[in-house]
C-alpha cells in the first residue's frame, strides 16, 4: 500500500481536483452557488479516498503536503467578488472541500493532521487572529468556504464519537485547541459577513456560508463543544435579531430562521441543559412574542412563520405558540368589539389560517392530545357568544373572518373523539339557541315545516344569526356518525329555514346530517335524538317532495309566493347537497332527490313548462327561469364531485364503495331518454349540462364500459355547450374524458366508429379562443386519433392538417408546440400525396 500510495493519490487528485467533471445542482443558487452534482467517476474516487484514509492514516500526509493544493488556496485570495470566480475554479474548490472533509471524518488523529496542515492557512486567508478578534473581515470566499467545510467535518466526527467513552484529554486535541482558540474570531467574522454590504445582495454566497458557519459552531455536542457559553449566546442573539427584523432581506431572513430551527432540533436530539436554557431565553421567548407584537415593520405572516417553525422543534414550545395564538386572537376580537378596528379582521384571518394549516396538522401528525383542538373550539364559541363581530358591517370584512373561523372549527372538531365532539356540539347548541331568534318557543318544537311568515321574519334579521348558524354548521359538518346531536329536530329545522334563505353552509350541514344520522335509535331518548328516516320525512315535507312515485317536486302544491326564483334556486342547492349525502351512504331516497332536480331541469320558460308551473312565469322573467335551470344542471356536479367543504373522509362522511359508478349507471339511461325526447333547445342544453357533470366526475373505467353508447352523446354535448363561453370549464372536462377514451384500448373501438364526428369536433376546438387548455388538449387528442384505423381517419387528414397549420400561429407557445407535434404526425401519414 505504501508503495502505491502516491499513485493512488495522484489518480484521485486527477479525477476529483485537476479535472473535475461535476455540474451545478438544482439547489446551487439557494446553497450559496456551491452545490455541485459529482459525476459517477468522482463519486467512486471519493469512496476510494475514504476507504484508504480509514485503513492507512499516513495517506493523509500526501494530501497535506501537496504543493498544488497550497498554491490553489493562496490563489483564491485574488478574487474580490464571488461572481469573479470562474466556474472551473468553483468546481475545484468544491472538490477540495470534499477531499478535506473526507480526510477529517474518519478519526481524531486524521482531524488533527488536516487542521495542522490547513487551518492556519485558512485563518490567514480569512484575515483572522486568535489573539485579537476583530469585526473587520476580508471577504475571501475560498477561505470562508473551506473553513466551513472543515468545521462541518469536525462536527460530524464529534457526533460519531458522542456515544463513546470520552477521552479526558480530548480538549487538548490539536484540532479542538485550534478551533477553540479561533472560535471568538470565527464568530465575529461570520457575523461581520451578515452585516457587510454583501448581505444586501440577493442570495449572496457570503451570507449563506456566514449563516452556515454560525450554525455549525452552535451545534457541537456538549462533550466536544469548542465555543464558550458567551459565544453561543452571541450566535443565537445575532440570528434572532435578523429574524425579528423587518424581513426585507428575504434570503438572509430565511437562512437565519432555518439555522435557529436546526439549532433547536439539535438541542432536542443531543440534550444540553446549558444550551437549552439559552435557546429558551434568547430564541423562544422573543420569537413567540412576535405573535402578539404590533410592530408594523415586520409583516404578520413572517412573525407567524417564525413562531411556527421554532415551535416545531419541540412540543412544549409549540404549546406556547398555541397559547400565544389564542391570546392574539382574543386580543384582536376585543379590538374589533371595543374599537371597531377593521384592520384587526385581516390579522384574525391570518392567525386562524396559521392554526388551521400548520399548528393543528402538526399536532395530528405527532399524535398529540385532543386537548388542543378541543380547547380551541370551545374558546372560539366563548368569543362568539359576546363578540360584536357578528353584527359588524361591512359584511365582506366579517365574511373573511367567518370563513377562516369556520374552516378552523371544522378541522378542530373533525380531529376530536366522539366524546369531545359532544362537548363542543352541546356548548355550540346552547350558545346558538340562546343568542338567536331561533330560540323562540314556536321554533323550538321542531315539529312544523317552515312557514312563510317565519321565512320573511328571518330574512329581516340576517347578520348575527346567520354567522352563528354558519359556525354551528361547521361543527355539524365535522361530526363523527356516532356523535349525538342535541335536539336533532330543532337543529334540522334551523338548517332548513336557513337554507331557504340562501344559506349555503346550512346545505352542507343538511347533506352531512343525512349522510351520518343513524337508521335506528337504540337505548336513547327519542324525544331529542333523530333518525335518518325522520330527517328525510321532514326535509321532503319542507320541500314538497312526494317521494312516492319518483315524479319529483309537485309544483302545483306550492303557493305562488314560495316559488320566487331565488327561493327555488336555494331549494335546488339544498337538494344537491342532501342528495350527495344520501348517495354517498347508498340510500335509496337519492332517487327522489334526483327526480326533483330533473323537474327543475326540464322546465322551459316557453314551450316545455309544465302547466302547474305557469304561475312562476307570471312573477319571473325568462332569464330567472334559465338561471334556475342552470343551477339544477350544476346540482349534478355537486352530487358527483369531491368536496373539500364537507362530506369527505376528513370530516368522517359515510362513503359507500363505487357510489359514483352506481349513480352513473342509474341516472344515465334517464338523462339519455330525456335528451332524446326533448324538443326545446334550451332544455336539451341543460340536460347535456347535467350529463356532462355526471360523465366527467365518473371514473373512466365505468365510462369505457359504455363508450359505444356515450361517445355520440359526448360529441353532441360538446357541439351544444361550446356555443356558450361560460361552459368552457365543462368543455375542458369533457375533452379529458374523450382523451381517456382515445388512449384506452377498450374505448378505441367506439372512437373508430365515431372517428369523423370526433375529428370534426376536435378540429373546431383547436381554434377555441376562450381557453388555452382547450386548444392544447384538442390538439393532443388529434394526435391520439392518428393511432386509430387509417381507413376511418385518412379521408379527414386534410381538415386536420389545415386546423393544425392555423394552430402553428397560436399566441400561446404551449399550443404551438402541440400543433407542431400533431402536424408532423398527420403529415407523415400523407406526405407522399399532399403538398403544402
Amino acid at each position: 500500500m505504501v508503495k502505491h500510495a502516491e499513485a493512488l493519490w495522484s489518480s484521485v487528485k486527477d479525477v476529483t481536483y485537476i479535472s473535475p467533471s461535476s455540474t451545478p445542482s438544482t439547489e446551487s443558487e439557494s446553497m450559496g452557488g456551491m452545490s455541485f452534482q459529482d459525476s459517477e467517476i468522482m463519486r467512486h474516487a471519493f469512496v476510494l479516498l475514504q476507504e484508504v484514509t480509514q485503513q492507512h492514516a499516513d495517506f493523509v500526509s500526501l494530501v497535506i503536503a501537496d504543493n498544488d493544493i497550497h498554491v490553489f488556496i493562496n490563489s483564491l485570495n485574488q478574487y474580490k467578488e464571488f461572481d469573479d470566480i470562474p466556474v472551473l475554479v468553483k468546481q475545484k474548490l468544491h472538490a477540495l472541500g470534499h477531499i478535506l472533509s473526507t480526510c477529517v471524518k474518519p478519526s481524531v488523529e486524521l482531524c488533527n493532521k488536516v487542521f495542522e496542515g490547513f487551518f492556519p492557512l485558512l485563518m490567514d486567508g480569512f484575515g483572522l487572529s486568535a489573539a485579537k478578534p476583530s469585526d473587520n473581515v476580508e471577504c475571501k470566499f475560498g477561505a470562508i468556504y473551506l473553513c466551513t467545510e472543515l468545521l462541518a467535518a469536525s462536527r460530524y466526527l464529534t457526533l460519531s464519537l458522542d456515544n463513546c467513552t470520552l477521552d479526558p484529554n480530548f480538549s487538548r486535541q490539536t484540532w479542538h485547541v485550534m478551533l477553540s482558540n479561533f472560535s471568538k474570531s470565527l464568530e465575529k467574522a461570520f457575523i461581520a459577513l451578515l452585516r457587510s454590504n454583501v448581505a444586501d445582495n440577493a442570495e449572496s454566497a457570503y451570507v449563506y456560508f456566514g449563516v452556515q458557519g454560525l450554525q455549525i459552531l452552535a451545534t457541537f455536542p456538549e462533550s466536544f463543544v469548542p465555543v464558550s457559553k458567551s459565544i453561543y449566546d452571541d450566535i443565537l442573539s445575532e440570528l434572532v435579531s435578523i429574524v425579528t427584523s423587518s424581513g426585507s432581506k428575504t434570503f438572509l431572513w430565511t437562512l437565519a430562521l432555518k439555522a435557529l430551527v436546526e439549532i433547536g432540533f439539535f438541542i432536542d436530539k443531543f440534550p444540553d441543559s446549558g444550551k437549552a436554557a439559552s435557546f429558551e431565553s434568547i430564541v423562544v421567548e422573543k420569537i413567540v412574542s412576535l405573535i402578539s407584537s404590533d410592530d408594523p415593520a415586520m409583516p404578520l405572516s413572517l412573525k407567524l412563520q417564525a413562531a411556527f417553525e421554532i415551535g416545531e422543534t419541540r412540543k412544549d414550545i409549540m404549546l406556547r405558540v398555541v397559547q400565544a395564538l389564542d391570546e392574539a386572537i382574543s386580543t384582536k376580537f376585543s379590538e374589533v368589539n371595543d374599537h371597531g378596528n377593521h384592520e384587526s379582521y385581516n390579522m384574525i384571518v391570518k392567525l386562524l389560517e396559521t392554526y388551521t394549516q400548520k399548528v393543528l396538522p402538526w399536532f395530528l401528525e405527532i399524535g398529540g392530545s385532543e386537548e388542543i383542538p378541543l380547547n380551541f373550539a370551545l374558546s372560539i364559541w366563548d368569543k362568539m357568544e359576546n363578540s360584536r363581530f357578528l353584527n359588524v358591517n361591512p359584511l365582506q370584512i366579517a365574511s373573511g373572518v367567518l370563513g377562516a373561523t369556520m374552516t378552523a372549527m371544522k378541522n378542530a372538531v373533525g380531529s376530536c373523539s366522539k366524546e369531545n365532539q359532544e362537548i363542543i356540539i352541546n356548548k355550540a347548541f346552547g350558545i346558538l339557541f340562546s343568542s338567536t331568534d331561533f330560540g323562540s318557543p314556536g321554533f323550538k318544537s321542531g315539529n312544523d315545516i317552515v312557514k312563510e311568515d317565519e321565512l320573511q321574519q328571518t330574512n329581516n334579521n340576517v347578520g348575527r344569526d346567520e354567522r352563528l348558524t354558519s359556525l354551528f354548521a361547521s361543527v355539524v359538518i365535522a361530526l363523527r356518525p356516532q356523535t349525538s346531536i342535541p335536539n336533532g329536530k330543532m337543529v334540522l329545522q334551523l338548517f332548513v329555514t336557513s337554507l331557504l334563505n340562501g344559506h349555503v353552509p346550512s346545505a352542507h350541514a343538511l347533506g352531512s346530517l343525512v349522510n351520518k344520522l343513524p337508521l335506528e335509535i337504540n337505548g336513547m331518548d327519542s324525544s331529542t335524538s333523530f333518525t335518518l328516516n325522520e330527517a328525510i320525512d321532514l326535509i321532503f315535507h319542507s320541500f314538497n317532495i312526494p317521494g312516492n312515485d319518483g315524479s319529483g317536486i309537485d309544483f302545483g302544491s306550492l303557493r305562488l309566493d314560495t316559488l320566487r326564483i331565488q327561493s327555488a334556486i336555494n331549494t335546488v342547492v339544498g337538494l344537491a347537497w342532501i342528495g350527495k349525502g344520501l348517495l354517498m351512504r347508498g340510500h335509496e331516497k337519492v332517487k327522489d332527490i334526483t327526480m326533483s332536480l330533473l323537474s327543475f331541469l326540464t322546465m322551459d320558460g316557453q314551450d316545455g313548462l309544465p302547466k302547474q308551473f305557469q304561475n312562476l312565469i307570471e312573477v319571473s322573467d325568462k332569464k330567472g327561469v334559465n338561471q334556475l335551470m342552470i343551477c339544477a344542471g350544476d346540482a349534478f356536479r355537486t352530487i358527483m364531485s369531491e368536496s373539500g367543504e364537507c362530506l369527505n373522509r376528513k370530516y368522517h362522511a359515510n362513503v359507500r364503495p363505487l357510489y359514483k359508478q352506481r349513480f352513473f349507471s342509474t341516472i344515465m339511461p334517464i338523462l339519455i331518454s330525456l335528451v332524446v325526447k326533448s324538443e326545446s333547445p334550451f332544455v336539451r342544453s341543460m340536460l347535456y349540462r347535467a350529463f356532462a357533470h355526471v360523465v366527467t366526475e365518473t371514473p373512466l373505467s365505468a365510462i369505457l364500459g359504455e363508450a359505444k353508447k356515450l361517445v355520440p352523446l359526448l360529441l353532441d354535448c360538446l357541439s351544444m355547450l361550446r356555443k356558450d363561453v361560460s361552459n368552457k370549464e365543462i368543455i375542458y372536462s369533457l375533452l379529458l374524458v374523450i382523451s381517456g377514451v382515445l388512449v384506452e384500448k377498450t374505448g378505441q373501438e367506439a372512437a373508430v366508429e365515431n372517428a369523423p364526428g370526433i375529428i370534426n369536433q376536435l378540429t373546431d376546438l383547436t381554434a377555441y379562443s376562450h381557453m388555452t387548455a382547450i386548444r392544447e388538449t384538442a390538439i393532443q387528442c388529434l394526435v391520439a386519433v392518428s393511432q386509430l384505423s387509417h381507413t376511418r381517419i385518412y379521408p379527414l387528414r386534410t381538415k386536420v392538417l389545415r386546423a393544425t397549420s392555423k394552430a402553428l400561429d397560436d399566441p400561446k407557445r404551449v399550443v404551438r408546440q402541440e400543433a407542431v407535434r400533431c402536424h408532423q404526425t398527420w403529415a407523415s401519414m400523407a406526405s407522399r400525396s399532399l403538398h403544402f
